[in-house]
């Protein structure tokens, strides 16, 4: 094993209890890592070093769409290239990625968005777990304070997006941005930043979720009196559908809640959002959803690789906090995915996608943006589940 993998496995592992013993999986993962980070080099290719973040492919014009560094998913590639890095010790990798760190270190002040953890951490903290230095701790501690100057103790959340000064909109993705609050606790021993995830997750708990464990993509709350204004469908197809994006952050985030509290009523969300997922009647037999569990056209619907590999990931680490058929449940499921999003009907041709991995994800159905192609975010947490895979049948 590469040491720069068994680095990896040991970090996951100090995440993960430790469970039963799966056999060993059928999905070939040294392959599609290998072939992921032949991609990521023909993408840096492209880019030609140029101070620009791939943001998704033109298939039409042929040619990769970018974004500056403020767009919400400029941590997700240099993010990816660090954990390819990790796996295949390819230096041509953590250079391009620490070439795309200097770009995105204005973002540390950014107290605009809610997404500075999915820009921050996602890349500063990869890096600085790859090869630490008091600069990238510096930056995220940073990066934490402006994420937690969005919160109000009134509500009991951190805002997502701005807009009246009336309006206190939270999205579900936002449960995604409080790993890096935890990290910050971690770093520096202030509790604030752990209290307001907490805070957080459990506002969100409280209100986000209907009886069946769907949930709303966004609430608009009153900022005076923290009270619902009303709800909101955003991403997905109405207010009362079932975003499948909007699942997977929510079965990734409480599992990510309960590895950093070990507070049990965050992994029995979890379960409830991963049994929602899995048992849907509108779930295909390949485990890639259809765009929303509710999209009036299924089955003739678009699948969305990216609420694929969010699932994956997750359901890989919530595998780790349960035990018995209900364990083997989750790691067959996301073996499953892994299965069919490795192979051609998802995976990108090498020197094809302008350097994406996967094809066939959906950004925003209701606004006619990102339909059915690649995009940063779905490679990020496919390469993640890809590793995690991999740490977890190296184990002993």
């Amino acid at each position: 094993m590469k040491k720069s993998t068994l680095l990896f496995v040991t970090i996951l592992i100090s995440f993960f209890p430790s469970g039963d013993l799966f056999a060993k999986g059928k999905v070939k993962v040294d392959k599609a890592l290998e072939q992921a980070a032949r991609q990521y080099l023909y993408m840096r290719s492209e880019l030609q070093g140029s101070n620009q973040f791939p943001k998704t492919y033109d298939k039409h014009m042929q040619r990769l769409k970018t974004s500056n560094s403020e767009w919400w998913c400029s941590g997700f590639y240099p993010g990816t290239l660090f954990y390819l890095y990790e796996d295949t010790g390819n230096k041509e990798l953590y250079a391009e990625g620490v070439r795309m760190l200097k770009l995105l270190e204005p973002e540390q002040y950014n107290v605009n968005t809610h997404d500075v953890g999915f820009m921050m951490y996602c890349s500063y903290g990869n890096a600085n777990r790859v090869a630490p230095k008091p600069e990238y701790k510096d930056i995220m501690v940073n990066s934490a304070r402006s994420l937690i100057s969005r919160f109000s103790p009134v509500v009991g959340c951190i805002k997502s997006h701005n807009r009246k000064p009336d309006d206190y909109v939270v999205i579900i993705d936002n449960m995604m941005n409080l790993e890096l609050l935890f990290w910050a606790t971690q770093a520096t021993g202030d509790s604030t930043f752990y209290d307001i995830a907490v805070k957080h997750a459990d506002t969100t708990l409280k209100n986000h979720f209907r009886a069946d464990n769907s949930l709303y993509h966004g609430l608009n709350y009153n900022p005076a009196t923290g009270e619902i204004k009303h709800y909101q469908g955003g991403q997905g197809f109405s207010e009362k559908s079932a975003w499948a994006r909007g699942q997977a952050w929510g079965l990734y985030g409480y599992t990510m809640m309960y590895r950093f509290t070990k507070d049990r009523k965050y992994l029995e969300q979890a379960i409830k959002i991963a049994e929602f997922t899995l048992n849907h009647p509108n779930m295909p037999k390949d485990l890639i959803p259809y765009w929303d569990y509710n999209a009036p056209d299924i089955p003739n619907a678009l699948r969305d690789a990216s609420a694929a590999a969010i699932n994956c990931s997750g359901l890989l680490e919530l595998s780790q906090y349960v035990s018995g058929e209900q364990a083997e449940k989750y790691y067959k499921a996301a073996e499953k995915m892994l299965q069919t999003l490795s192979s051609p009907a998802y995976t990108a041709e090498e020197g094809t996608n302008g350097g994406f991995i996967l094809k066939h994800s959906v950004g925003n159905i209701p606004s006619g943006t990102e339909v059915d192609v690649p995009l940063t975010y779905a490679d990020y947490y496919y390469v993640e589940a890809l590793c995690r895979y991999k740490s977890l049948n190296d184990k002993p």
